[in-house]
């Protein structure tokens, strides 16, 4: 490039930031319209105390900064805040009102493909259909949030906490999410990262569609109908959260492919601690499966996924899988920890002497009927058990875990401070 030409780029460069100023906005209807559409480029708009009405667009690279009491109010009618420029920065605000039609995706903050490198930082959301949707820019990020969603009777007739769309190298990281429908929803994405979210209260606490090569990290889901259900997606990783108490599922993969599921323990009397759906070459392990009704639930032709150095610790049925294959659950030589085997390890050398198979003929009798269970303690039972130990054609497929460990593997502590307080909450 000539001198001349860099010169030129430095002057400006210079001048921009000179130019850019901090003003003080004033509360009213439509003052902070009018305070965006006077500032420049770079501006940082500080909003006092007080309610600011009606709806905004931010066209223009801006920082919006305040506190809890800085309220902007969109009066139950389409979105609160349009973001439609690149590097804009709203922070420390309350975001309420938004209109409620899923039709125009009412939201309190609304983001467009023109909004790259938007940052929502540290505001609280109430009384909104949608939280924050991000509609097609790159490398947004979502942070430090408290999302407060709606309670409607009618589930589907809710918004979800963040919605992404094609939105490239996003980030929803440490926020509290609690009622709505989904905590976090993403479709048609890639290279996200959702990372120390707290979730509570919703149908599915992050919910993944058509979205690949992201990772899902330290979150935590309480009290949802699923914790994480990631489907028809590809190269997730899916490692360190906790699923407490959960409803139906806590992890769930439905046509999820290529992607790691590490470290995550999943407990609370959840139905299924895992729903393996049509899934294929997938990691898990080190993860924890604890006091569900069923550990895994393993079907639909699913196949090469290794499962080894995980934890099954008092499930009601620590394996429910359907299929004829035989599978094995062990990986060079590392299988699982069973807390129902009762093994011996004579050489001690922390692995069963005897292969662990969680699915025989008993096991799909009592599925079949619920009521064999009285059985269980009879002699004829017990006979059957021992045929298929002694003679392992009559085991009609399933899962073998071939070198099953003697004690549970050490995994990480997963710790997340809830900083969801009790003032925030809806009704005190």
């Amino acid at each position: 490039m000539p001198a001349g030409g860099l010169f030129f780029i430095f002057v400006y460069f210079i001048s921009f930031h000179l130019q850019a100023e901090e003003r003080l906005v004033t509360p009213g209807h439509g003052t902070l319209q009018v305070a965006i559409n006077s500032a420049h480029s770079g501006d940082t708009l500080r909003l006092s105390e007080g309610t600011y009405i009606g709806s905004v667009n931010i066209d223009r690279s801006l920082t919006l900064l305040g506190n809890k009491k800085s309220i902007l109010d969109g009066e139950g009618t389409g979105h609160v805040v349009i973001i439609s420029a690149p590097n804009v920065l709203i922070k420390g605000l309350t975001i309420q009102h938004s209109g409620n039609d899923l039709n125009t995706e009412d939201s309190a903050v609304f983001v467009t493909d023109k909004g790259d490198h938007a940052r929502i930082e540290n505001n609280y959301f109430k009384n909104n259909l949608m939280g924050v949707y991000l509609k097609g820019p790159d490398s947004a990020v979502v942070s430090d949030n408290v999302i407060i969603g709606s309670q409607f009777h009618r589930v589907n007739d809710r918004g979800n906490g963040v919605y992404l769309w094609n939105t490239p190298g996003s980030v929803i990281k440490n926020n509290d999410i609690r009622y709505g429908r989904d905590g976090i929803y993403v479709t048609t994405s890639r290279k996200n990262t959702f990372h120390g979210n707290t979730l509570r209260d919703l149908r599915f606490a992050i919910h993944y569609m058509y979205t690949n090569e992201s990772v899902v990290s330290n979150n935590i889901s309480i009290n949802n109908d699923v914790g994480y259900a990631l489907m028809f997606s590809q190269h997730i990783v899916a490692k360190e959260n906790r699923s407490v108490g959960d409803l139906k599922r806590g992890l769930f993969f439905n046509f999820t492919n290529y992607s790691v599921i590490e470290g995550n323990h999943i407990s609370g009397g959840t139905e299924k601690c895992v729903f393996v759906y049509n899934a294929n070459f997938n990691q898990f392990n080190n993860n924890t499966f604890e006091g569900c009704d069923i550990g895994i639930h393993y079907t639909a032709g699913s196949q090469g996924n290794e499962i080894y150095a995980n934890s099954f610790l008092g499930n009601r049925t620590q394996v429910k899988y359907v299929g004829t294959r035989y599978l094995e659950w062990s990986k060079e030589g590392k299988g699982n920890y069973w807390s129902d085997n009762v093994a011996f390890d004579i050489d001690n050398n922390g692995i069963a002497d005897q292969p662990y198979r969680p699915n025989d003929l008993v096991d799909q009798i009592v599925w079949r009927h619920p009521m064999a269970k009285l059985l269980l303690n009879s002699p004829s039972v017990q006979l059957i058990k021992w045929a298929q130990s002694e003679f392992p054609g009559l085991h009609p497929g399933g899962v073998t875990d071939s070198v099953p460990l003697m004690l549970a593997p050490q995994t990480t502590d997963i710790v997340k401070h809830d900083k969801m307080r009790k003032e925030d909450l809806p009704n005190g």
